[in-house]
């Protein structure tokens, strides 16, 4: 008894921290057993909590609340010196601190006050000990460890708790469809993830790498201290710390208002994935069938991101977190964003059991990458839509930049942070609808108000030149142009008119050319065309692959703006 009872302390002292304790969806029962009263300390039974008999958040005692309270603000500490470790280096050095009988006296601070975090951690499980709704919980936790059954995960997802404790739901090798896909999908993306190979011959002498090795260095610095964190600010833990009422809040609306599923995902590269799924199959709409896979932006998290506009518009939906963010492990660069999408998709196909004809991919601001990744590597999925995105990094990244560090910008986006959207939408065969935000302050290279300089402009012309080459010549271009500097919808509407646009003729071409022909991109459609036809049906063309949204970057899309793009 002594053993078990020192047992079950070890695992409050050791445990992770807990959140929150969903209302059950199911009808509470109408009365509840009281427990009987423990002599030896609480050893409630692992039985599933109930609406009816704890409140929704989880209640610490005192001593968890205050301990745990002390372990949060040193970890905020922490982070903060993490960050501002060269400047204090530095500024201690100036000084003569780092002299080495200093050093030796702040390692034996240290020892001591380490020895004070573990003391005040082990009084933090002494109050988990003696609260039955933690002890309860890790039981449950410790009983799934052992037996992973689906009714004992079913338990533990009635919780919220430290990410980094939830079992693993599924692993990118556990099929071998996953396996023999790896090497061809997963990485099918590498030639663009990776830089572009050094010139061989005379440049590549030891006295040119020498010189270059300064540079090198630098972009490796700058990448991976600030740059990655400009580029995903998400991932930075003390902006995790502000933001996880809300995120908690979310993942509260999610499981107990649309049953949503938790799941944790490994990655290729080792990364953990936290994901969310809402099934919508069981209501038997078309709608339902259709699973949305969404891709959030760089401040971006599902709890709060943008999965709600296809939750709202009555699709499944398959949100995922980047890696860094939230309960997902890992850094951000385009290598393990790729890993980590690559294994939702394959959790999506392979343990939710969606065929690939059935999963529609919707990205939003930076999620783009992950998004076109996606629809280059899994070319049978049903559509992909692009909302606020960009073509390409390197424009936006020397906006931010001063002009004098334009080509160590430049070279530092290419080797290390390349997202490189619109090549890897050329790829893609499948529909494509972008929905572009008319004031937005983001992905514009100038100001807000200049909708010419939002690089979704630039994604658009990229997408249709590489379709149809034929037609977007040098002259057509300018029309387009004209039409996508269109202050209003009515001067959008204007200029299409103004062309004669005929809707039904530029269909009648497109379909009796797919109908003639292969039906692969690029279409060497508009071969033979004249000019005004060019221009009619470049027209076309634009207005079917872009839609515009007359607000800024960061407003929730409605679910009335979700469309499916439109298709041949």
């Amino acid at each position: 008894m002594a053993g078990a009872l020192l047992h079950r302390l070890a695992l409050c002292v050791l445990g992770p921290r807990l959140y929150r304790v969903y209302r059950d969806p199911s009808p509470p029962p109408l009365s509840l057993p009281s427990p009987a009263p423990q002599a030896t300390g609480p050893q409630p039974s692992p039985v599933e909590p109930t609406a009816a008999s704890w409140e929704s958040f989880y209640q610490p005692r005192s001593l968890e609340k205050y301990t745990d309270s002390i372990l949060a603000w040193v970890s905020v500490l922490w982070s903060i010196s993490y960050y501002t470790s060269p400047l204090a280096a530095f500024y201690l050095y100036r000084k003569g601190y780092l002299s080495v009988p200093r050093l030796v006296l702040f390692s034996q601070y240290t020892a001591t006050f380490l020895l004070l975090l573990a003391g005040v951690a082990c009084l933090r499980g002494l109050g988990r000990w003696t609260n039955p709704q933690y002890v309860q919980f890790i039981s449950i936790l410790e009983e799934t460890k052992r037996n992973s059954s689906a009714e004992n995960k079913r338990k533990l997802s009635r919780y919220n708790f430290d990410f980094k404790s939830w079992p693993v739901d599924f692993r990118w090798d556990e099929t071998s469809s996953s396996k023999e896909r790896q090497g061809a999908r997963s990485f099918a993306g590498v030639s663009l993830l990776k830089p572009e190979p050094r010139p061989r011959g005379a440049a590549d002498g030891i006295l040119h790498r020498m010189q270059k090795l300064p540079c090198q260095i630098i972009s490796y610095l700058l990448a991976h201290s600030f740059g990655r964190r400009m580029v995903y600010p998400g991932s930075v833990y003390l902006l995790q710390k502000v933001v996880m009422p809300m995120l908690l809040q979310g993942q509260a609306r999610l499981v107990e208002e649309y049953n949503g599923k938790r799941a944790k995902l490994v990655a290729c590269d080792g990364n953990e994935i936290d994901t969310m799924f809402v099934d919508r199959r069981k209501e038997r709409t078309e709608r339902g069938k259709k699973l949305v896979i969404c891709c959030e932006g760089n401040a971006g998290f599902y709890e709060i991101g943008c999965i709600a506009t296809p939750l709202e518009a009555g699709y499944s939906i398959l949100g995922w977190n980047h890696p860094g963010f939230a309960g997902s492990t890992g850094v951000p660069n385009p290598q393990n964003e790729a890993n980590a999408m690559d294994v939702v998709i394959q959790y999506a196909l392979h343990h939710l059991g969606f065929k690939i004809e059935d999963v529609v991919i919707y990205a939003w601001s930076i999620g783009g990458f992950t998004g076109t990744w996606a629809a280059m590597s899994y070319p049978e999925i049903s559509a992909l839509v692009l909302d606020a995105s960009f073509d390409d990094l390197v424009p936006l990244a020397l906006k931010v930049m001063p002009e004098s560090w334009r080509g160590l910008v430049t070279r530092t986006v290419r080797y290390y942070l390349n997202l490189n959207n619109a090549e890897q939408l050329c790829r893609y065969q499948g529909p494509v609808l972008l929905i572009r935000r008319t004031k937005d302050e983001i992905i514009t290279t100038t100001v807000p108000e200049d909708v010419m300089s939002n690089r979704g402009n630039n994604l658009l012309l990229r997408l249709l030149q590489h379709r149809y080459p034929k037609v977007m010549t040098e002259e057509v271009l300018g029309v387009v142009w004209e039409w996508l500097g269109a202050a209003s919808p009515v001067q959008e509407a204007s200029i299409y008119s103004q062309y004669e646009v005929d809707d039904d003729w530029c269909l009648s071409v497109l379909q009796s050319y797919r109908a003639e022909h292969s039906g692969v991109f690029p279409y060497s459609v508009g071969e033979d065309m004249t000019p005004e036809g060019k221009r009619q049906l470049a027209l076309f063309l634009a207005q079917k692959h872009l839609r515009n949204f007359d607000t800024t970057h960061c407003t929730p899309l409605p679910s009335s703006e979700f469309h499916m793009p439109w298709s041949l």
